[in-house]
């Protein structure tokens, strides 16, 4: 048996001070509750990802000197702590520190450097191999890193095959939807292989466009879930943690690896400590509710902000992020801003006030009209003779832009902005305009999950904090009379399908007209994808929720012709999201700018 004090933090990249005082606290929680060892997650010191930090020679020099404070505050406890560690002939690896008694005893560097999606660890990590075990009160303890976990026959059965009595994996393993139970499928795969019981320690927080989850995991060597920290949230949780291999459906064999002394079992064998059933899992939608609001709170506070603002058009997308920034910050923190138009309806104001009023927030007034009627004059002389059209309506956007960057200029607000996936995925937005902003609450969740996680935040609420009225009305921009976003755009009922399966499903017009969708709307979508990629790289940063996000996780080029459709396209086997075939009808009506 193993006490391990799983140390699921909340970390900063670059704050290395801050990161070291919050890893000592949990030390001394840890060790104080009579516990073996104290497990932090991945690169815990120099916080995840610290991209190309990594190239400052200095960095990794200092996270070294961090890790001493820790190894010196170490006793019979051990510590296990990730951070960037510089090795020979300029190797830098991303390693695992082993303390105790004062010391740093070992390392154990990472073996496989994920290089895809959101990951980027190549560009500056080497490779390292299994070197040696680690006896912990007596318990041989094999460290893994991460990606190390995922790989049959890689780092992680090697340690099984020298030895390892159990397996501590530590990680920033960031948050999308459905990623609990891939990675339980792939813990209960290592431990159906090794027959060894795992700890999986994981990263909390917001960073820049990634959110970690937690949900840290002691799995034992039958695949059950033993223990299990709480979601989006820090948290210090101590296990006792039996050890020892059952055997595997794949024998494993091999060479017996050097094992490193840490520390001694106690002379007193403390109590068993209560087992706490693993909590409920998260129903789906308040899953990426609590993603969204971890990750704009820690934006905020993390980049040394006070207070927020958010324009608010009486809608449902600026009504959610409204709500979302109130329960991350508080409603003293978060100012909304109307900016109604000669266009825009009684009810978008009414609708708007009613959901300051729910939420707490103050709502400011602030009529654009005088800035847009000088416009209009301004540009008559330029624009006579011509049919009006976007450029008039885009004006309207941009009007506002600049009123809440004067308002978050004058108070030292920040801008949230209020466009969802579905508009980015086609360009439904204005450059300079809607678009401005510092952080896109919502940029990775499609325009039907917008009403879904709004629902049920009134359902959770036990009443309706983003007014009903603002859920019924058809979605409109009100950048002209009686104008409505399916005036431009199909149903989002069909878009959203159709837009999944181009951008987190990577899959081309040929197949997907091949696959029995509406050729003319399939089309129609895939080139508003590919013309809009200019906008996205214009984009403010973003929470990312689902498997694939624009920015990080796909990087196409602006300058592009390739359309993915040609005669005899065969199906990859691979279904839209949603719906088997999309349906919608075109308009003449694009949006461009």
């Amino acid at each position: 048996m193993l006490r391990v004090g799983i140390c699921q933090l909340n970390l900063t990249v670059g704050d290395l001070d801050g990161n070291v005082e919050r890893m000592l606290a949990a030390l001394a929680e840890v060790s104080d509750r009579g516990g073996d060892v104290a497990v932090f997650p991945e690169l815990a010191v120099s916080g995840y990802p610290p991209e190309d930090l990594l190239a400052k020679p200095r960095f990794a020099l200092d996270c070294g000197a961090a890790l001493e404070k820790i190894a010196a505050a170490t006793g019979r406890c051990a510590a296990i702590v990730g951070l960037p560690v510089a090795g020979d002939g300029g190797a830098l690896f991303n390693a695992a520190a082993v303390c105790a008694n004062g010391t740093v005893v070992g390392m154990e560097r990472k073996a496989q450097l994920p290089n895809y999606g959101v990951f980027d660890e190549q560009r500056h990590f080497s490779a390292g191999t299994p070197e040696a075990l680690f006896e912990i009160a007596g318990v041989a303890v094999g460290v893994s890193i991460c990606e190390d976990i995922w790989i049959d026959g890689g780092a992680v059965e090697q340690l099984v095959a020298g030895g390892a009595e159990l397996i501590v994996n530590v990680n920033a393993s960031p948050y999308n939807t459905g990623k609990l139970d891939e990675r339980l499928d792939v813990l209960r795969r290592r431990i159906d292989r090794s027959g060894c019981p795992v700890v999986y320690v994981n990263l909390v927080g917001g960073q820049d466009e990634l959110v970690f989850d937690g949900r840290s995991l002691v799995i034992d060597a039958g695949g059950t879930v033993v223990a299990q920290a709480g979601a989006f949230a820090p948290e210090v949780l101590l296990a006792d943690t039996e050890t020892g291999r059952t055997g595997g459906s794949a024998r494993l064999g091999g060479p017996a690896l050097r094992r490193i002394p840490v520390s001694s079992p106690p002379a007193v064998v403390p109590a068993p400590l209560p087992v706490a059933p693993p909590a409920a899992p998260l129903d789906p939608l308040d899953e990426i509710y609590a993603a969204l609001v971890l990750a704009t709170r820690d934006y905020v506070t993390k980049n040394g902000f006070g207070d927020v603002c958010v324009g608010l058009s009486g809608g449902v997308d600026s009504s959610l992020v409204a709500t979302v920034a109130t329960d991350a910050l508080g409603p003293e923190r978060v100012h909304g801003v109307l900016m109604p138009s000669r266009y825009s309806s009684d009810h978008s104001v009414a609708d708007a006030e009613s959901l300051c009023e729910n939420l707490g927030i103050e709502g400011r007034l602030i009529a654009i009209e005088p800035a847009h009627h000088a416009f209009e004059q301004m540009l008559a002389p330029h624009f006579a003779g011509l049919a009006p059209g976007l450029a008039e309506e885009n004006v309207q956007s941009r009007i506002r832009a600049v009123v809440l960057m004067a308002l978050a200029n004058k108070f030292g607000w920040l801008v949230l902005t209020t466009g969802n996936k579905s508009e980015a995925a086609v360009g439904y937005s204005t450059l300079y305009g809607d678009s401005a902003g510092a952080f896109a609450v919502i940029c990775d969740v499609w325009k039907v999950q917008v009403y879904e996680l709004a629902r049920r935040r009134n359902l959770t609420a036990g009443r309706a904090l983003i007014p009903e009225r603002v859920l019924a009305k058809a979605p409109s921009a009100e950048l002209r009379p009686d104008q409505r976003d399916s005036d431009s755009l199909p149903p989002y009922e069909s878009l959203d399908p159709v837009a999944r399966a181009f951008v987190e499903g990577d899959e081309t017009v040929g197949e997907l007209i091949a696959a029995g969708a509406d050729p003319q709307l399939v089309r129609r979508i895939g080139r508003l994808v590919d013309m809009a990629e200019y906008k996205r790289r214009q984009g403010p940063p973003g929470v990312r929720v689902t498997p694939k996000a624009f920015g990080k996780d796909r990087r196409m080029p602006i300058t592009n012709r390739y359309r993915g459709e040609a005669r005899d396209w065969v199906p990859c086997g691979r279904a839209l999201p949603g719906r088997e075939h999309p349906t919608g009808r075109p308009s003449s009506s694009e949006p461009l700018s």
